[in-house]
């Protein structure tokens, strides 16, 4: 154990006011190398606790405890210091000084009432007995109530009471001021004191009874005066306070009107931030105070009359305090040097004594290492053995400071206290600190190392502090790992290996997000978090600060907030916090649950008039979400019970609305609110509002007038609703007359309908129509005039002066007269022409009569033709048309159409193709448009790679329909153009491709490196083409075989697998290229492909011939089946398909001849319907070529066709004798038993 002078840790403090009714404790702990001992001193001279039996000492420490039991705590106040010691030096308490507490009395006394007259100042006197510590005033009444205080009237700073001036409500008999000291929890009060507030006039009613009516106070009431201070007296005055204490100064004035209180410093600025203002302005309270608070303070009363100031001069004055901290120990190693430094100030400048173990320096031993030189001890070259306490004291008029420190020689080699192998764990981005306390005489230096030990940690981002801890500001990945602390002084060295582990930081990657959601849903806050995996985190939810609800609505998972079932209680803010061993991270998010409004209620009905009412209402509970407006409807429960209306709508502030009413109605209203959720459910309804029937006020709309028949006027109108009738009765007036005539108006009564027809009317004349609504009550308004028109007829003159007028080769413009308005006879709905090509000019056709027809509405007179034939004679008519319909046609008109550029020629083909030269043949062009005056050909070489030659050109004459190409390169593909020429120019080109061939005695083929290879999937045929043609496929055949050559399409490709190729034969392989239809087929050269057999040979059993006649035989016996179901089907039995088709599984069944075992169709010719039972196909027909195939035809892969339920449609299908006859003819070849055998096998 390393030895260590005393060094006191805890103590009372100076000024310890105990509380008499409890035992009394004063502190004094210490530590040391070995454990000190304790005394105390009590008034200067040694306390013997073992000599009184009411005190003890606890052991291993210096605390006194007093028993006050059989003492009173009196006794034992007094002045107290303690003393730790032990072998190496003394340490010393300050001086306690011990006082119990007082809260004494008041001391009973009489107080009159006081009398004042109204106005005047006053002040209540309270002056509380003299307590320890001193007690805290305040007035209340009988009642216990704080009386109330303002800037009239206030207590000031010793308790009394102000009042700057009085009223006759301040009269009251309880103006009681109390004391409570604090530290005996006791309150005392004074006895109350009655003020009595009485006008001028009341005092002298009062006085003269006593005084034979003498008027006591001659003097007028009471005026307003100018502020004079009631507290403090005079102009000026001074205060002292002490640094660092609280500076309180009031000024109290009285007056009226009541001054008002304000504060200036005359030598500068008031401290704002520890400048406060109390008592209504009239305390000025400055904490904390400092020198610089010296000087001028000047407190200024006003009101209306005047002001008065008063000036306090403030002195601040300083009990001793440190300047750099109390003096701190020493440790020094034999031979070192040190100081301790006692650095105090005051105000007045406080004196500095210096004591060695409790004993005043100068009487200490004399030591030739110290010298003492005022607030400082030098220490030169110490020696083991001079260790020791030093004490300091500091004091002046105000106080004193006492502190100890010792000096400890000491020769001890170095030793890290920090635990070896210690894990520090921070997170990334923050300062990291690594301790390395240690312990040494002389003081140890320390070093860092890391890792490999390859240099010192010194500078960025390194900072070692005085006491051995280093610091990395800014911690990131890369400076985790195994750090070295190295203590070493002259007496040895020591190390420490400490770990860091920098961490991750948690993060909230998504954070809750604010939410409004309806009640009864469901809503979840997601909080998704980061964080480093080596920690382990723990996710927290709050809601509004506070632990969430312990419902089982409520489902937390590991990253998200689920509530189920949502209540508006569950509205609120919720908070995810996210915890690790190193931080935390948090974030929160809002819920606001809204719901439908609640319906209004308290419909009231308001200034009833006969068109108006004003309704009111109560909105209901908004739900958080703000009501946007409200809808009133209305039931009408005299025309229209129990359907409701929409009649207006007001703004979701309001509450009250206006309603416009028609009469003759039952009123009765309720209201909806709308939020952002939607209409709340109506109101109850109000009470029924009846309005008086009246005349109508308006009219029907919709009033037009039109004919149906050439010499009637129909008259209709949109009839009025209920709502608008306004009265019983309702039913219009009907009067028209002819316009422009000057005629009387005609007029009928309807009720019940919204049409009147006027027969006998002219064609297609124009009358004025009103209609009018009248009910009980009299008529509606004078209704407007409507202008109708009679019936129309057919138009009776066709328009004159047709032209037409070509513009170019296919478009021409008609122009006409227009027919006059009064042959129209109806409304002019427009003109009708017509025109068709009479005859093409250069193919002299006169029969081509297809009519087209266009159509020009509204008053037109003139029109164009588009898309004409060039070159070709046209006629044309006009009709006009109205609302009965056309008119007579105009006579026709003729025109022709100018010369336009050819189509293209209808056909070019290419014959004779030679080694060098060829042969082109074309057919001239459809459409001539024109006179042909010749053809251009262009032609080009195309290589390999579709690269295009030069061109050539050659121009024709219109006569010539072929021409021969010498001088052409052998086997090379040409492309050619051909067009026709017009004297308009040339048309379209239609293209020709083709191959010069390679020599004369045999075509040259467009194929070439033809090859194959034979897998287990097929065939591989592969080529190169270069030929025009587009249509390519392969054919093959069996090596000697007479069969047709089998097709196998190719898709634009150059190879393909050929399927189904049986083993142990070879087959011949080509390839074939269609052109055009005029051109022939190109074959490429043969190719020889032969398909292994396989390796364990087996014997077809379809060419044995016992299986083929037992085949026969089956095939036989199914057919008589088959007979005599048809029988019993004729004979009215039923035959459903379903056993039909259990029978015969095999959709490909047909009946067989017997001869020669082939299968053939079943033929029925008096019934060619399905069989009953049997379903059609969706289209609802039956096709029979679908079953003139043979089975052999099927098993290769034909199209069957099968009903609905599968059934082959075939089967029932029948075919007329001529029909077989035909077809037999056709078909001359048998088929082959082996592919009629492995049908009829999967039959089987």
């Amino acid at each position: 154990k390393v030895p260590q002078p005393p060094t006191i840790t805890h103590q009372s403090p100076k000024d310890y006011i105990i509380d008499p009714r409890e035992n009394i404790i004063i502190h004094c702990e210490a530590k040391g190398k070995p454990h000190p001992s304790f005394s105390w001193t009590r008034n200067g001279t040694h306390f013997d606790i073992d000599q009184d039996s009411n005190v003890i000492m606890r052991p291993h420490s210096g605390t006194l405890v007093v028993d006050i039991s059989r003492e009173k705590a009196e006794h034992y106040e007094g002045v107290y210091q303690c003393t730790a010691r032990n072998k190496h030096g003394t340490a010393v308490s300050n001086n306690i000084v011990v006082r119990q507490s007082r809260s004494p009395l008041w001391s009973k006394e009489k107080i009159k009432p006081i009398v004042v007259q109204e106005g005047v100042s006053l002040v209540l006197p309270c002056r509380p007995p003299a307590g320890l510590p001193p007690p805290i005033i305040f007035w209340m009444d009988n009642n216990f109530q704080r009386l109330p205080q303002s800037s009239r009237v206030s207590q000031s700073l010793n308790g009394d009471l102000y009042f700057s001036n009085v009223l006759r409500e301040d009269s009251r008999n309880d103006y009681i001021c109390y004391a409570r000291f604090p530290h005996t929890q006791t309150i005392q009060q004074k006895q109350p004191i009655t003020v009595k507030v009485l006008n001028l006039d009341a005092i002298n009613d009062t006085m003269a009874a006593f005084y034979n009516d003498t008027d006591l106070f001659s003097e007028d009431p009471m005026d307003e005066r100018r502020p004079t201070f009631l507290i403090p007296s005079g102009s000026s005055s001074s205060k002292m306070v002490l640094r660092g204490q609280v500076l309180e100064m009031e000024c109290i004035a009285g007056g009226l009107p009541t001054p008002e209180i304000s504060w200036t410093k005359v030598s500068g600025d008031l401290p704002a931030k520890r400048t406060s203002f109390l008592h209504y302005q009239k305390t000025l309270r400055i904490v904390n105070v400092s020198e610089s608070d010296a000087g001028d303070y000047r407190c200024t009363a006003r009101n209306r009359l005047g002001s008065v100031h008063h000036t306090i001069r403030v002195a601040v004055k300083a009990a001793p305090y440190w300047i750099s901290g109390p003096s701190r120990n020493l440790v020094l190693a034999p031979g070192e040097n040190g100081v301790l430094t006692c650095r105090a100030s005051g105000t007045p400048k406080p004196s500095i004594t210096w004591a060695m173990n409790g004993i005043p320096i100068e009487n200490s031993p004399n030591d030739v290492s110290r010298k003492v030189e005022d607030d400082t001890i030098i220490f030169t070259d110490v020696q083991i053995g001079s260790s020791a306490v030093y004490q300091c004291n500091v004091s002046n008029d105000y106080g004193y400071l006492l502190s100890n420190a010792f000096v400890n020689v000491l020769s001890e080699p170095p030793r890290v206290l920090t635990p070896a192998n210690k894990v520090y764990q921070v997170i990334k981005n923050h300062p990291a600190l690594i301790d390395c306390a240690s312990f040494g005489s002389p003081i140890p230096k320390i070093t860092w190392f890391k890792d490999s030990r390859s240099s010192t940690l010194d500078g960025e981002p390194y900072i070692k502090h005085d006491n051995g801890t280093l610091e990395i500001h800014i911690a990131q990945a890369e400076h985790s790992g195994k750090y070295t602390c190295v203590a070493r002084n002259i007496l040895g060295i020591y190390e420490n290996h400490i770990y860091l582990e920098v961490k991750e930081p948690t993060r909230i990657l998504k954070q809750p997000e604010y939410k409004v959601v309806q009640r009864g849903k469901s809503v979840v806050f997601e909080c998704k978090v980061k964080h480093d995996p080596s920690l382990i985190p723990t996710m927290t939810w709050l809601k509004d600060d506070g632990e969430l609800p312990d419902d089982e609505r409520l489902i937390v998972d590991s990253d998200s907030l689920t509530i189920n079932d949502v209540t508006e209680n569950d509205a609120g803010v919720y908070t995810c916090i996210m915890n690790t061993t190193l931080d935390h991270d948090s974030a929160s998010a809002e819920l606001t649950v809204v719901e439908k409004p609640d319906p209004p209620t308290d419909l009231e009905l308001t200034d009833k008039k006969k068109r108006s009412v004003q309704l009111t209402w109560t909105p209901g509970d908004e739900h958080n979400s703000p009501i946007k407006k409200f809808l009133i409807q209305y039931e009408d429960s005299l025309h229209n019970r129990g359907h409701w209306h929409n009649l207006t709508e007001v703004p979701g502030t309001k509450t009250t609305a206006h309603l416009k009413l028609s009469p003759y109605v039952h009123y009765t209203f309720r209201v909806l609110a709308l939020n952002a959720m939607g209409f709340s459910r109506p109101s109850f309804p109000s009470k029924v509002y009846k309005t008086e029937a009246a005349a109508p006020d308006e009219n029907p709309t919709g009033v037009q007038g039109f004919g149906t028949e050439h010499d009637n006027l129909v008259i209709s109108w949109k009839p009025l609703s209920g709502l608008q009738s306004n009265g019983p009765g309702l039913h219009y007036r009907v009067m028209w007359r002819q316009k422009a005539v000057d005629s009387e108006w005609t007029t009928v009564t309807v009720a019940n309908n919204s049409k009147f027809v006027v027969s006998g009317t002219p064609t297609f004349v124009p009358y004025e129509i009103k209609v009018q609504a009248v009910n009980d009550h009299g008529a509606g308004p004078d209704p407007a005039i409507a202008i109708g028109y009679s019936g129309e007829d057919f138009p009776v003159a066709a328009p004159e002066n047709v032209q037409a007028v070509v513009l170019n080769s296919t478009l021409a413009e008609v122009h006409w007269d227009p027919v006059p308005h009064r042959l129209v006879r109806g409304h002019l709905k427009g003109y009708k022409v017509t025109y068709w090509r009479k005859n093409n000019i250069h193919k002299h056709n006169p029969y081509h009569t297809e009519k087209l027809f266009l159509v020009f509405s509204g008053n037109h007179s003139h029109g164009m033709l588009p898309g004409l034939h060039p070159f070709t004679l046209y006629s044309v008519n006009v009709r006009v048309f109205n609302g009965k319909g056309d008119g007579p046609v105009s006579s026709d008109q003729h025109f022709e159409t100018p010369e336009g550029v050819p189509g293209a020629p209808t056909s070019l083909v290419v014959t004779n193709s030679n080694q060098d030269s060829l042969t082109l043949e074309w057919s001239p062009p459809h459409d001539h448009n024109g006179r042909i005056t010749g053809y251009t050909l262009k032609y080009q070489p195309v290589n390999n790679s579709n690269e295009l030659g030069p061109v050539e050109e050659l121009a024709l004459l219109a006569n010539e329909t072929s021409v021969t190409l010498p001088n052409l390169k052998y086997s090379t593909r040409y492309k050619f153009y051909l067009n026709a020429k017009t004297v308009r120019g040339a048309g379209p080109a239609i293209s020709q491709e083709t191959v010069t061939i390679m020599d004369e005695a045999r075509p040259a083929s467009p194929f070439g490196n033809l090859s194959s290879s034979v897998g287990e999937h097929g065939a591989l045929i592969s080529w190169e083409y270069w030929g025009s043609g587009k249509t390519i496929y392969v054919e093959y055949i069996v090596k000697n075989s007479e069969e047709e050559w089998q097709k196998e399409p190719v898709n634009g490709s150059q190879n393909v697998t050929l399927k189904g190729l049986k083993g142990g034969l070879s087959y011949r392989v080509r390839l074939v290229a269609k052109g055009h239809h005029d051109q022939p087929l190109h074959h490429s050269e043969e190719l020889l492909v032969t398909v292994p057999a396989v390796a364990s040979r087996q014997v077809d059993i379809a060419t044995q011939g016992w299986f083929i006649g037992l085949m026969c035989a089956i095939a036989l016996l199914i057919l008589i089946l088959l007979i005599i179901c048809f029988i019993q089907r004729n004979k009215g039995g039923k035959y459903p398909v379903k056993e039909k088709e259990d029978a015969h599984t095999d959709p490909e069944f047909q009946p067989m001849k017997e001869d020669d075992c082939t299968f053939v169709e079943y033929s029925d010719n008096e019934d060619h319907k399905p069989l009953k039972g049997s379903r059609t196909p969706s289209n609802g027909t039956v096709k029979r070529e679908d079953s003139d195939d043979s089975l052999v035809d099927y098993g290769e892969g034909g199209d069957g066709q099968f009903n609905e339920d599968g059934s082959f449609i075939g089967q029932y299908s029948g075919k007329s004798a001529s029909r077989d006859t035909a077809e037999g003819h056709e078909s001359s070849e048998a088929p082959s038993p082996i592919t009629a055998m492995n049908s009829l096998n999967s039959f089987v």
